[in-house]
């Protein structure tokens, strides 16, 4: 396996991309690359197998359910996830609409040691713990995300996928893939957003149809290729979004936030602004923040920004100060680095104007604002060497 690492590595596929799709750490990656050590566990074949696209038979394994001729796409694992387990989820999950995860993400961690940890290696346990596990595995590296500590992230999220895939939970890997797809696209990587986007499309694919996770993975897909400079392919894929979110009833599933309207609004908006088509993004962007419930602060703060930096990629000034003003009230405790940033974004943004009397006035209010939420963040600000991927 060292070997076809390298010949892999050799014709340009990252090391980073590797280890995130067969589940390991670059370290152990480059350990196998290096022949320090030895792919010896079968499930670890099987995952390589399954992510490199790898035929059972090359590797010693059964016909994957992939192949041609192969197994029919699993329907869904059948057991009923465990109700504390779920009342877990939901507890951080309504703390984090409201608060950010910058400080739930050391009580997710915690949870995750005390509760599921030991869970994994009992005999007696049944598959739904490697649900729970992969679940709160995805949610806190969402928090670290929040937290500005993008690495942790990465970590979390492929630390989830192997334990979602081993639950035998389609639908829940495939969420996984389209959280991998959006963290890549935040920081730069858009080869790997794309990549992940339809790996997690191929998961879904293999489950029972969800229309929202569907919805979600498409306009994941369609953002990066907007970002590749491949506007009329993302064009198709964020109508592909909008008709799965409108094409069927919704099914629901325990262990996926849900995807809305809202969401998939603002999504929208922000594929159409990478496109430089502001009109639609103005539409989008106004439309996300009519959806958006007040009950989720931090994602209505986002579609506030998203709204005010549309208008300054058209250049009405007069609608920024408008719609700025809102942002002036956003909650300052809210803990939420990825708030804090685009927040930064847009006043780099609005310094260029600051000739502008009234922009220069509003600038002032803003960094009075910033200031106060600075102050109060200062316990869940990362470091600077966690804030990217690493």
């Amino acid at each position: 396996m060292g070997a076809v690492f390298r010949l892999l590595n050799h014709r340009g596929l990252s090391t980073r991309r590797l280890a995130a799709a067969v589940g390991v750490t670059q370290g152990r990656l480059y350990d196998y690359m290096n022949n320090k050590s030895r792919v010896e566990k079968l499930s670890l074949f099987e995952q390589i197998s399954d992510a490199l696209r790898i035929p059972g038979a090359m590797l010693g394994l059964a016909r994957r359910s992939w192949e041609p001729g192969g197994a029919e796409p699993v329907a869904g694992p059948a057991w009923e996830p465990d109700g504390n387990d779920l009342a877990a989820i939901d507890a951080f999950r309504n703390a984090d609409k409201q608060t950010g995860g910058g400080r739930l993400y050391a009580a997710v961690i915690r949870h995750l040691k005390e509760n599921i940890a030991s869970r994994l290696v009992d005999a007696g346990s049944e598959p739904q713990v490697f649900a729970a596990a992969a679940a709160l595995s995805e949610m806190a590296g969402w928090m670290a995300h929040d937290s500005g500590r993008d690495g942790r992230a990465q970590s979390h999220f492929a630390r989830a996928l192997p334990l979602a895939r081993t639950s035998g939970d389609a639908p829940l890997a495939a969420n996984v893939a389209a959280s991998s797809s959006h963290l890549a696209l935040q920081v730069g990587e858009v080869g790997e957003a794309v990549h992940w986007a339809k790996v997690g499309l191929q998961f879904a694919g293999q489950g029972p149809h969800i229309p929202s996770l569907t919805a979600r993975l498409h306009s994941m897909h369609a953002r990066a290729l907007a970002v590749a400079d491949q506007g009329t392919v993302a064009s198709r894929e964020l109508e592909r979004a909008h008709d799965a979110l409108a094409g069927s009833a919704e099914a629901t599933h325990p262990w996926i936030s849900p995807f809305d309207e809202a969401s998939l609004a603002s999504e929208s908006a922000l594929t159409y602004r990478d496109m430089k088509r502001y009109d639609e993004a103005l539409e989008h962007a106004d439309q996300a923040v009519t959806l958006r419930e007040s009950g989720r602060a931090r994602s209505l703060a986002m579609s506030q920004i998203n709204l005010v930096a549309t208008h300054a990629y058209r250049g009405d000034l007069d609608a920024v100060l408008h719609f700025g003003v809102m942002l002036l009230t956003t909650n300052p405790s809210l803990g939420s680095v990825r708030v804090v940033n685009q927040l930064a974004d847009l006043r780099r943004m609005l310094d260029s104007h600051r000739a502008h009397r009234p922009v220069r006035d509003f600038l002032e209010r803003f960094d009075v604002a910033a200031k106060t939420r600075l102050l109060l963040l200062a316990d869940i600000m990362a470091p600077s060497n966690e804030g990217t991927l690493s």
